[in-house]
């Protein structure tokens, strides 16, 4: 596999911000609904990246999509594509 199909393979998620108070720096939660294995009922599931906001233009609220990258600090995988939502 080429390094060119390598990138293409990054995971992407949509998620909403939850904090800005870092600089550079956001935490973007992710909600998924999964099916109970035993009951069939679906359940929300949410789990909180941490992203590089490189222009810091991202707010609280926002809808963003993130994508994974390599570490960028200890707890930062991943970075903002693009605000497909500005919060109200």
């Amino acid at each position: 596999m080429t390094r060119d199909m390598e990138r293409n393979l990054r995971k992407e998620r949509i998620g909403i911000v939850t904090s800005d108070g870092m600089n550079k720096s956001i935490v973007v939660t992710v909600e998924s609904r999964v099916k109970h294995a035993k009951y069939g009922k679906f359940v929300k599931r949410s789990k909180k990246f941490m992203a590089h906001d490189e222009s810091d233009d991202c707010h609280v609220g926002d809808t963003v999509r993130i994508m994974e990258t390599r570490p960028m600090s200890k707890l930062k995988r991943w970075r903002v594509v693009e605000v497909i939502e500005r919060a109200k």
